[in-house]
């Protein structure tokens, strides 16, 4: 069945630059023909990936033509089928079978692709809605959000934002008006129930860029949307295998050089970022500052029903659709939540969250692979999800389960002015998909060092917590405890800035991520992101993989810098390194990154009491044989003067 596409009417800014601006709501429909092929001869795809690229390469172009034609289509709408459906019809039945020839030269001809051609201009529905009001509870269907596009900054028509494609008010919902939503398959005896968590930064070296080397390799600007890049520093859309392998990587354990990205989230604030006359940035609509996260945690799960093998090394993963805002829910994946309610999960409204409350993005990415294949046609059908009860499809075998989860301090813009108070927050998107929240994606490719994979495989069966990001790890067994947010008579000391957050019972984040949202065959295995605590925002430095609790030098990376890694105070000494997930499950105990030097680390540990474990009657069988060497010492003391004096 044919996807649809949707391209928004544009005219050039005034101000310059030709940036996109959108009139009247108007979007432009055309199916997608990239969800249809699904085979594709190996030695075809190369040639097949680069005309896909073409296919929004040309939408991108329509979406330009339809802007310089509004004027001309307000008073004839047939002008629209002259100057830009014609144009893109004829570009794309070319496109379609210079597709069917690079297949057929490897094998059969596919039939029906050229039917794909037919396109036309259509209403986006984003004149039609007002402000949010809370309304919905973030699973509505792609074109229903709606949203005043007359008020706000620089809002060029219907479709709203600061480029005039969107956000609109009604993108938005006060996530206290939703109720919790989460849900998780029920853990057999035999679940693999450990996490491995890798801490790569979050993008603090500024990697950007509008490639996609998983879905258009080879192509500059294949994403038409800049991402943010942590892990590999050398991912682009020309990056070979082997430049991957051998790159560096912001992880800190450097056998970690997997490339991890997404796409930025913009303030539309007015602020020219670099890309503003760029192709992908402020060009193709995607405008305002880029924020920086908070904080970016990278978990791998296990399976609720058994073990899990490792992942294939160059194994690459999107999770979530880039055009679902048309193309519909079947492979959204979004998950968007705030600090303190990550038990409710909208997958197609971005949140409003209270003061002190962060916005969190979570991404829990395929977990069944297919036992043979590091790609697919489509870079969909060599993964699946688990179902309701944990179970991977036949002939699937789970691998860990990557949840990654994002945590950006942004305040919850004005609507009432469209942004001009406290400004709209957007995801980039491809300029025809108005910065819809149920846009968002990730993208994964491993180039985990084959020995720290079977690490991880190891740590998640036999359900230990290991890896760089645990800051120290923690030992099985141990109940884990709650933790507060902020550390009792040490302000700003680690944890997550929240405070006193509604719905927050001191152990940070509730909730478990993505609940059962966004893919219709999921059942409830989307979660479980929700509940790690905010990760630094620089690496931490501890060691690589480690199982055992870290000692005093733990926060001493080698060289000359030394950051620290701040750790909260707890309440309860037995708690250290621990959480609570809200499944019983332990969670890393990580805190935030400093440049002191070290001397915050050392004052927090001296908080902390020397044992951790035992009552009275071990303290006292400790202290006797000091006490009896102090009599002996005493009485040798006064014998040896008696004898001077004799």
């Amino acid at each position: 069945m044919a996807a649809n596409v949707y391209a928004s009417a544009t005219e050039d800014d005034a101000g310059g630059a030709g940036r996109a601006r959108v009139l009247g709501g108007a979007t432009i429909d055309c199916p997608d023909v990239g969800t249809n092929l699904t085979t594709v001869p190996e030695k075809a795809r190369p040639a097949v990936d680069k005309e896909l690229a073409a296919l929004d390469e040309q939408i991108a172009q329509a979406y330009q033509r339809l802007a310089e034609s509004a004027p001309a289509i307000q008073q004839d709408p047939g002008v629209a089928d002259e100057k830009v459906v014609g144009p893109l019809e004829e570009e794309r039945t070319a496109t379609l079978d210079r597709i069917s020839g690079a297949m057929e030269q490897e094998g059969d001809r596919p039939e029906g692709l050229g039917e794909l051609a037919d396109c036309s201009v259509v209403d986006s529905g984003n004149a039609s809605g007002g402000p949010g009001d809370g309304q919905g509870d973030g699973q509505g269907e792609a074109g229903d959000q709606g949203g005043d596009g007359d008020a706000g900054q620089e809002q060029g028509g219907g479709n709203g934002g600061q480029a005039g494609n969107g956000p609109v008010a009604a993108d938005f919902v006060d996530i206290e008006s939703v109720q919790p939503n989460v849900a998780e398959p029920a853990e057999s005896d035999d679940a693999s129930k450990g996490t491995f968590v890798s801490s790569c930064g979050v993008n603090e070296n500024g990697l950007f860029n509008s490639d996609n080397v998983i879905a258009a390799p080879g192509v500059a600007n294949g994403a038409h949307h800049f991402h943010d890049y942590i892990g590999n520093q050398a991912t682009n859309a020309f990056s070979s295998d082997e430049e991957l392998a051998a790159a560096d990587t912001s992880c800190v354990d450097q056998g970690d050089k997997s490339s991890y990205y997404w796409p930025v989230l913009r303030l539309q604030n007015g602020t020219e970022e670099q890309d503003a006359n760029s192709p992908g940035g402020g060009i193709e609509g995607n405008v305002g500052e880029i924020v920086t996260p908070k904080e970016v945690t990278l978990t791998f799960e296990g399976n609720p029903q058994g073990e899990v093998t490792a992942m294939p090394r160059l194994l690459r993963i999107i999770t979530g659709d880039a055009k679902s805002f048309v193309n519909g829910p079947a492979n959204a994946n979004a998950s968007w939540s705030c600090t303190g309610f990550e038990d409710r999960q909208l997958a197609d409204k971005y949140p409003l969250c209270p003061q002190g409350s962060d916005v969190v993005r979570t991404f829990d990415f395929q977990s069944c692979w297919d036992g043979r294949n590091t790609d697919s046609a489509n870079h969909r059908t060599h993964m699946a999800f688990v179902d309701g009860q944990g179970n991977c499809p036949s002939g699937f075998t789970p691998v860990p389960q990557l949840v990654q989860r994002i945590v950006y301090d942004v305040d919850a813009p004005s609507l009432d002015d469209g942004g001009a108070t406290t400004p709209l927050f957007a995801v980039d998107s491809f300029p025809e998909q108005l910065h819809k929240p149920g846009t968002d994606h990730g993208d994964f490719i491993n180039v985990f060092d084959e020995d720290l994979m079977r690490e991880m495989v190891d740590c998640i069966n036999s359900g230990r917590t290991c890896g760089a990001g645990t800051g120290g790890g923690e030992q099985p067994g141990e109940d884990p405890q709650e933790e507060p947010t902020e550390a009792p008579g040490v302000p700003d000391e680690g944890g997550d800035d929240n405070g006193e957050q509604p719905g927050d019972n001191g152990g940070g984040d509730q909730g478990n991520g993505g609940g059962d949202q966004g893919k219709g065959n999921a059942g409830g295995d989307q979660g479980k992101g929700g509940d790690q605590q905010e990760n630094p925002s620089e690496p931490p430095v501890d060691a690589p993989a480690t199982e055992e609790p870290a000692g005093d030098d733990a926060t001493t990376p080698p060289g000359d810098e030394q950051p620290e890694v701040r750790a909260s105070v707890k309440d309860d000494a037995a708690g250290a390194g621990q959480g609570d997930d809200g499944a019983g499950r332990a969670t890393p105990d990580v805190g935030t990154a400093t440049n002191d030097g070290g001397q915050r680390a050392a004052a927090a540990d001296s908080t902390r009491p020397q044992a951790v474990s035992g009552g009275l009657a071990d303290t006292g069988a400790q202290l006797w044989p000091a006490a009896v060497g102090a009599v002996l010492l005493v009485a040798g003391v006064v014998l040896l003067r008696r004898v001077r004096r004799a």
